[in-house]
């Protein structure tokens, strides 16, 4: 686990921008912004919520009414005109995170790079069966 921690703080701190949809964004904020707050986790986890928390967030959603994370709003507009627009905009590379939003741009023609990551311990027991 704390591997699998340490490569998400250090890919978030390669980008600028975090692009979720309504769910993900949900099962991110307010956990990791209060863990970011408290410190009470694990060294690990606690460097990844401080890298989160330090990022602008893009929200698409037509459903969300209000964000709590600091630096986030909320997207109501096409994706695809959305996208094309933050990929203009100077800085680092762009985080998606989810199912929805990555699939929807993939079939766009939209995604530059690939990075997956599977934790075995949702599967079973992690120990490799």
């Amino acid at each position: 686990m704390k591997k699998h921690m340490e490569y998400f703080t250090q890919l978030l701190r390669e980008v600028d921008l975090l692009v979720f949809g309504r769910k993900t964004y949900q099962l991110m904020v307010p956990y990791w912004p209060d863990v970011a707050k408290s410190s009470l986790r694990t060294k690990a986890e606690n460097e990844f919520a401080q890298a989160f928390d330090s990022k602008k967030l893009v929200v698409f959603s037509r459903s969300l009414d209000r964000v709590e994370a600091k630096n986030t709003r909320i997207v109501r507009t096409d994706l695809r005109d959305e996208i094309l627009k933050l990929k203009q905009e100077q800085g680092k590379d762009i985080l998606i995170g989810g199912v929805s939003i990555p699939s929807q741009l993939i079939e766009l023609g939209l995604v530059d790079e690939y990075r997956l990551s599977f934790s075995p311990s949702l599967l079973g027991k992690g120990d490799g069966c």
